[in-house]
């Protein structure tokens, strides 16, 4: 018997020298995908700019400074990265640098939640999701505390900092913790949006925000972030492609490129991993029989499992998963990893017709 032909290892990312903080590399703008109740055929390509969903969170913590005296925000010694530092300009007495000491950063939150206060607490989320994990779960999840944990330098886009800054467990670790709500912003937007949505909530949310700028997405001006529900940015009857956070928009483009194949993709963004809409999940699968989720995340325990299990408690259907298979990143630039990853448009048209062609079977 013929011996099996080994794979090709793939080439390794070019490595970049660390940085704490580096801000992203700018690049041109990509062309933004399509509004809710947009046709598969008739995508139109807008020229958007790049902005940083961090971006958005720093502004809109500024923003409600101004109307929500109860609001206070602290953070980790990484106030110029996570854009906590536009809010400790704007009011400073309500601003509290802990130091690189995330599990006070927490207790110190717990404890301001307790007086009254409306704590917003970020850092790297390597760090607040890792490090600090037995208190949040215990001191904020637990006892249900109003407490808003953000943060930002998720994901492989995290860039030349490497594996030990490229959370992608987060989603996971939040998402097991009872009472915590995780959400993920597709854009700049939606960030704001979303940082103004849950500090009108109850109780503990958990939110990762981007260090890369990524496109400014195309959708209605009446679109508005809602807590349990996904967007549905295009229709289609063939395939499904539900994604969160920076892939939306790779997810609408490969909805674009499967149109000219005649291939008919509809693409939800979920930006509400923690509570998900099984509503939209559910339609959705039985509209198309096939699912692709995308995430800047590990396959195992974030979007792709939560679907899965949406799915196959009531709709069983194929799902594919998108995203990093139970790898650690690596350093080099965030398109390069990107790229090396698997984790772009091409790859989601591949995925797309694998699933089309599994339901078939």
């Amino acid at each position: 018997m013929a011996a099996r032909k080994k794979k090709a290892a793939r080439k390794p990312v070019k490595v970049a020298t660390k940085s704490r903080g580096k801000p992203a590399s700018k690049k041109p703008a990509k062309k933004a995908g399509v509004a809710k109740g947009q046709s598969a055929k008739a995508a139109p390509v807008v020229e958007v700019v790049k902005k940083a969903t961090r971006d958005g969170y720093g502004e809109a913590l500024a923003e409600l400074g101004k109307t929500r005296p109860e609001v206070v925000v602290l953070d980790a010694d990484l106030s110029e990265s996570t854009r906590t530092h536009k809010f400790a300009r704007a009011y400073p007495d309500r601003f509290f640098n802990v130091g690189v000491a995330e599990q006070n950063l927490v207790g110190m939150a717990a404890g301001l939640s307790l007086s009254g206060l409306v704590p917003f607490a970020s850092s790297f989320a390597m760090f607040l999701s890792g490090r600090a994990w037995e208190i949040v779960r215990n001191s904020v999840a637990y006892p249900g505390l109003n407490v808003k944990l953000v943060a930002s330098h998720g994901g492989i886009t995290v860039g030349e900092d490497g594996a030990s800054h490229q959370c992608i467990e987060d989603f996971a670790v939040m998402r097991a913790i009872p009472k915590m709500r995780v959400f993920v912003p597709s854009d700049f937007t939606e960030a704001k949006q979303m940082i103004a949505a849950v500090a009108a909530m109850k109780g503990p949310c958990y939110i990762r925000v981007s260090r890369a700028a990524t496109p400014v997405l195309s959708r209605p001006p009446s679109y508005k972030f809602q807590e349990g529900k996904g967007e549905l940015r295009r229709d289609g009857k063939d395939v499904t492609i539900i994604a969160c956070g920076v892939m939306v928009a790779e997810a609408d483009l490969a909805a674009e490129k499967l149109a000219k194949q005649g291939i008919q993709a509809a693409v939800i963004n979920m930006a509400s991993i923690k509570p998900i809409d099984e509503k939209l999940v559910l339609a959705y699968a039985k509209k198309t029989g096939a699912i692709v989720t995308s995430e800047e995340h590990n396959v195992i325990g974030g979007l792709g499992s939560a679907i899965a299990e949406v799915i196959s408690e009531n709709q069983p259907c194929v799902v594919l998963r998108n995203g990093m298979q139970d790898e650690f990143g690596q350093s080099g630039e965030a398109g390069a990893l990107m790229d090396f990853f698997k984790m772009r448009s091409d790859d989601l048209v591949r995925m797309c017709k694998k699933a089309i062609s599994l339901k078939k079977r």
